[in-house]
């Protein structure tokens, strides 16, 4: 399934992540999955929320700097090798991972692994396929 991703551009400056989630809060918007990656000057936090057109647009009026993009989202139980599985149809097909990250689905305690790739649309069609278990995360 694809899921979209809201990525935001925050300053590294103490205090700037809590200025973002104060936004969200206000706005009664729960954050599924979150992951930041940083540098000296800067961090991109991507994350995926339970209303992502109204978090764009709270964000937007608050003077965030975001983009938004469209992750694969699977979703696997935590049995061995199959994680593993996924990434050979990956592989053979391929198809690069440019990140991922995970959450846990707390109603089922099954693993979510959310893929950035260059190929979305090719890579739903292999996964489908090859029968893979595309997340529904809402």
């Amino acid at each position: 399934m694809l899921v979209n991703q809201i990525s935001v551009f925050l300053e590294n400056r103490s205090g700037r992540i809590k200025e973002f989630a104060g936004v969200l809060s206000k706005a009664g918007i729960k954050i599924i999955a979150m992951n930041i990656a940083d540098t000296s000057d800067y961090g991109i936090l991507r994350l995926i929320t339970d209303n992502n057109r109204l978090a764009v647009e709270m964000l937007k009026q608050s003077g965030f700097n975001i983009a938004s993009t469209d992750l694969i989202g699977i979703e696997i139980d935590n049995s061995n090798g199959i994680l593993q599985d996924v990434l050979q149809i990956l592989d053979e097909e391929e198809i690069n991972i440019n990140y991922l990250y995970t959450y846990i689905k707390s109603d089922t305690g099954s693993t979510v692994i959310l893929f950035k790739v260059d190929e979305v649309e090719q890579t739903l069609a292999k996964l489908k396929e090859r029968n893979v278990n595309l997340a529904n995360i809402l």
